[in-house]
């Protein structure tokens, strides 16, 4: 009797992985890189920046809150109006996590509740060009 060949066992392996992939795919920036985001001088690049043909709407309508660029200026507008939107500068109001605030909390200190920031949505410049 002779050792039979053996059939693609271990097919689906590559599949195993795949909501990992799509998980970290769509990953948006924490909210600590948005609050850094949110200072003028880097505010003011991410809202003016140069065309860029490989990013949704070529990088022209951008919101600083969400990370997130749109096709056009409607699509921006429509996006400030929504619950996701109002969600998430409801989640920048809490000043970001610090080492102090960690440190604080394992004991090394009196406990400071943190502090809210006054966050409201972005100008709309309308160009026309």
């Amino acid at each position: 009797m002779a050792k039979s060949k053996q059939k693609g066992n271990h097919k689906s392996d590559k599949k195993k992985h795949i909501a990992k992939t799509w998980k970290t795919k769509r990953r948006t920036k924490d909210l600590d890189q948005i609050h850094s985001d949110m200072k003028p001088e880097t505010a003011a690049k991410l809202l003016h920046q140069d065309v860029d043909y490989d990013v949704t709407g070529c990088a022209q309508h951008y919101c600083l809150h969400c990370a997130r660029y749109f096709v056009d200026m409607r699509s921006l507008k429509e996006h400030f109006k929504s619950k996701v939107h109002k969600r998430r500068l409801k989640q920048l109001r809490e000043e970001p996590y610090t080492q102090a605030e960690a440190e604080r909390a394992a004991g090394m200190g009196s406990y400071i509740p943190p502090k809210k920031v006054e966050v409201k949505t972005q100008p709309i410049e309308e160009d026309m060009d």
